[in-house]
């Protein structure tokens, strides 16, 4: 910002000389190169003329007359030079005539754009003689400028007149200057007038902005055209208004905010960490690994606050202030991250964060965040993908917590494999739409949850989807509070990340997979079977702090939990309702025979269907059986039942809740290897007869009247003749709710003591600001602690060597995720998100 000039001061005006040869006694009036061209004709000319008709004298008067001196030196020489210098002489009179055109020229230029400048002026303030206008109108700086401002300009215009016409030509060494008093006037006019009228803080002047676009214009044009052949205006006098004007706006807007300065906080550089404050931020970031370790937390936090509290006695922002209420946090690692953040900011240092933008960083509404991650995903009609989704739908309903579903995204290969119907999606975001509209079709209300992906990839020796890269990396770290792994020893198997409950306040996990019945079924099976139950209990005691299991079917995990936390689809209930109905009207809605429903898989109760069937064919004649499912050994199953010749009808697979399912009466479902089958809790639902085998995984539905259960083969054939003869009975309303998500939600939030975590937190945010000091901390870690830390830090260095990897039968390549995942997540490669350094 340049200095207004003072009222004395003199300001040298722009000429019309090129700046690098300034006038000097040692250099003439440098001339235009037309004008040399002109005058080297002229002397030729002259030469040519002398030779023939020598006339002129060079001491004759008219010599002197036309040379421009009164007493011209005596020239001598012959008569030919006489008559070249008369030509030169009337060269030189042309060269002078043209210079003071082109000044003219210049001052007529001047004239003119400044006339335009106060002619556009007026024409803002209307046609007409001037009004008188009120105080506070759009226009009343128009008055000012007519009666003060262009008086001034009348006179700077004057004096610039005189001064480039008085003494023409310029002496040597002489430069053309102009008294700027004018414009200082002018100046501590609009000043004076600006600190009267007042007006908005932070707003310039009308009248300064008016005056500024009319000097750009002017300057804009000037430069543009060039003045009578040649000569440009230079805009050093145009830069010098400007920055006038500048200074001005800037001296007239300094006393509004010299007014709000005791009101603002004046912004200070922070001191710099000392040592104890490095000290508690070393201790902060390690945390992962003091707790791998088996160091408790509690013991890391404490020896954080002790660290920060001894800070070189200063106390930068109190922990039981009214600061710490604003911030919405707790915990007094939130006050060392915003030291930490002043003192960056107080260096220079900004990076995208709250501290560059205090709006971006809200008040938290005391509200806890659910995050459910599962390892399957809608279009497949597996447990594991219907189960997760209708939890997070009920769990979102409450005001408590806030829900995040996890599901895995395939790439279109394995969406081939995968999704029935050759269904495929190109992005996330179309699969998410398939999603919330399958769901809404189910649900009576509108699922308030987000929905996020993870990159995985299929397995079809494993038949299953393994996630790829550190799953825990797509929740982010505000909303890692409560995480519900489902199937949590599936999600861990090849894990290399973060430890979830470092990362997560509480850690709930949920078994819906026999695995073990799984494997024992495959080549050396039972050795596999031991390995990975040792592994399932290993991953599940570093990785959870909680277990359900579905059912008695599922192994022993450590700390977990028999509960079935699974409803069904508020539809098959409403289907049932539908049957009791019609009942009572003395309708029958079921005028099919028996059904089975279920994943074409052997594992999946197909290989136990046909053993009975086949084994009691003479007792079941006549009996016939429609099977639906896809799946892998489709063909097999088919070519089985086919040279037995059983009666049983293949047909595609369909959704449980279809209409042309509706009319059967009996579902068979002999399978073993489920832990708790969702078809059979649907047929229930849905008031028709349920033959299974008396298993641990059907424990829940024993007390159901119309699931008839079976020991042993001949137990079974009963169970099918007794089906076939009979009307199932209505369910009671009691019996119903028990099938409900909505009761299953409640089971699942008193098992899980999610309830009391919710309840214990949302108690401490009422009370206000939680002060750690009250708690009692142990002296010492507990040896579970130590020892789970240590199965944690050993699962990590194990899954990060490729080869131990592809031993336990990893899928190649799932240690990260690869370059097309990034590219349909919009992730940045591994090795960019986690550089190697030194590699």
């Amino acid at each position: 910002m340049g200095r207004a000039p003072e009222p004395n001061q003199n300001l040298s005006l722009p000429s019309p000389w090129p700046s690098s040869t300034p006038p000097s006694s040692s250099c003439p009036v440098p001339i235009r190169p037309t004008i040399i061209s002109r005058l080297a004709t002229v002397l030729r000319a002259s030469r040519t003329q002398s030779l023939a008709n020598p006339t002129l004298d060079p001491n004759s008067p008219a010599y002197s007359r036309d040379m421009g001196v009164d007493n011209p030196p005596p020239i001598t020489g012959s008569g030919r030079d006489g008559d070249a210098f008369a030509f030169i002489s009337k060269g030189w009179r042309e060269v002078r005539d043209s210079a003071t055109a082109d000044l003219q020229l210049m001052r007529t230029r001047t004239d003119r754009e400044l006339g335009r400048l106060l002619a556009s002026a007026s024409a803002l303030a209307g046609p007409g003689p001037a009004q008188p206008v009120a105080a506070g109108a759009p226009f009343a700086e128009l008055e000012f400028v007519r009666k003060r401002i262009q008086p001034k300009i009348a006179e700077l215009r004057k004096q610039y007149s005189s001064t480039v016409l008085d003494g023409w030509p310029p002496k040597s060494g002489a430069s053309l200057r102009v008294d700027l008093s004018g414009i200082t006037a002018i100046r501590n006019a609009i000043v004076s007038s600006g600190k009267a009228d007042g007006g908005d803080e932070g707003k310039e002047w009308e009248v300064v902005r008016m005056i500024r676009n009319g000097l750009k214009e002017f300057e804009r044009r000037s430069l543009s055209s060039e003045m009578s052949a040649g000569f440009r205006v230079r805009t050093d006098f145009v830069e010098k208004f400007k920055l006038s004007l500048k200074s001005m706006n800037k001296e007239s807007q300094e006393p509004k905010k010299s007014m709000n300065k005791e009101s603002q906080e004046p912004k200070q550089d922070a001191p710099p960490l000392d040592l104890t404050e490095i000290l508690a931020c070393l201790v902060r970031q390690s945390g992962p690994f003091l707790d791998q370790l088996g160091v408790q937390r509690d013991l890391c936090e404490k020896l954080v606050d002790t660290l920060y509290s001894k800070r070189n006695g200063r106390l930068m922002h109190p922990p039981f202030s009214g600061d710490r209420s604003l911030i919405g946090n707790e915990d007094i690692t939130n006050e060392l991250d915003l030291r930490i953040a002043r003192v960056l900011e107080s260096t220079g240092y900004h990076r995208e964060g709250f501290w560059n933008d205090p709006s971006k960083y809200k008040i938290s509404d005391n509200r806890r965040h659910v995050a459910i991650v599962t390892t399957a995903s809608l279009p497949w009609m597996t447990g594991t993908a219907i189960n997760p989704l209708f939890r997070a739908a009920y769990l979102a309903r409450s005001t408590m917590q806030k829900v995040t579903l996890v599901v895995p995204w395939l790439c279109k290969s394995d969406q081939q494999l995968v999704y029935p119907d050759n269904i495929t999606f190109c992005s996330p975001e179309e699969q998410e739409t398939y999603i919330r509209n399958w769901l809404q079709e189910r649900l009576g209300f509108a699922a308030n949850f987000k929905i996020s992906f993870y990159p995985g990839k299929f397995s079809k020796e494993r038949r299953s989807i393994i996630p790829a890269g550190d799953t825990s990396e797509f929740i982010s770290s505000g909303e890692a509070d409560i995480a519900i792994l489902e199937e949590p020893e599936h999600l861990n198997w090849y894990h290399h990340g973060k430890r979830w409950t470092d990362k997560f306040n509480h850690v709930i996990g949920v078994v819906h997979t026999n695995y073990l019945e799984y494997i024992k079924r495959e080549k050396n099976g039972a050795l596999q079977a031991f390995l990975v139950k040792h592994i399932n209990n290993w991953v599940t005691r570093a990785y959870c702090h909680k277990v359900l299991r579905l059912s008695a079917a599922t192994q022993d995990l450590p700390r977990s939990i028999i509960c079935n936390v699974h409803g069904v689809n508020p539809k098959f209930l409403n289907i049932g309702e539908k049957v009791i109905a019609d009942r009572e009207r003395g309708h029958n809605s079921f005028s099919k025979g028996a059904y089975f429903l279920g994943k074409m898989v052997w594992a999946k109760g197909y290989k136990e269907l046909i053993d009975l069937l086949y084994k009691h064919k003479n007792d079941l004649e006549g009996f016939k059986l429609d099977v639906y499912g896809n799946g892998e050994d489709s063909q097999a199953v088919q070519a089985a039942a086919r040279k037995l010749d059983l009666g049983i009808n293949f047909y595609k697979g369909k959704d449980h809740a279809d209409d042309s399912l509706h009319g059967y009466k009996v579902f068979i479902n002999p399978s073993v290897s489920d832990v708790l089958c969702t078809a059979t809790a649907e047929a229930l639902a849905m008031g028709k007869f349920v033959i299974c085998p008396d298993h641990p995984s059907n424990e829940f539905f024993k007390s159901f009247p119309n699931c008839l259960m079976y020991r042993t083969p001949e137990e079974f054939v009963a169970r099918v003749k007794e089906a076939m003869s009979s009307e199932p009975q209505p369910l009671t309303p009691e019996k119903r709710y028990s099938l409900s998500w909505e009761a299953a939600t409640e089971r699942f939030m008193q098992y899980s003591e999610l309830d009391k975590v919710l309840k214990d937190r949302n108690a401490q945010c009422g009370e206000g600001v939680k002060r750690k000091g009250v708690r009692k901390l142990p002296l010492l870690p507990k040896f579970s602690d130590i020892l789970d830390g240590g199965l944690a830090f050993a699962h990590y260095c194990a899954t990060g060597n490729e080869i131990l990897r592809m031993a336990t039968g990893a899928t190649p390549g799932t240690r990260d995720y690869d370059k097309q995942q990034c590219m349909d997540l919009n992730l940045l490669p591994p090795q960019i998100q986690h550089p190697v350094y030194g590699l």
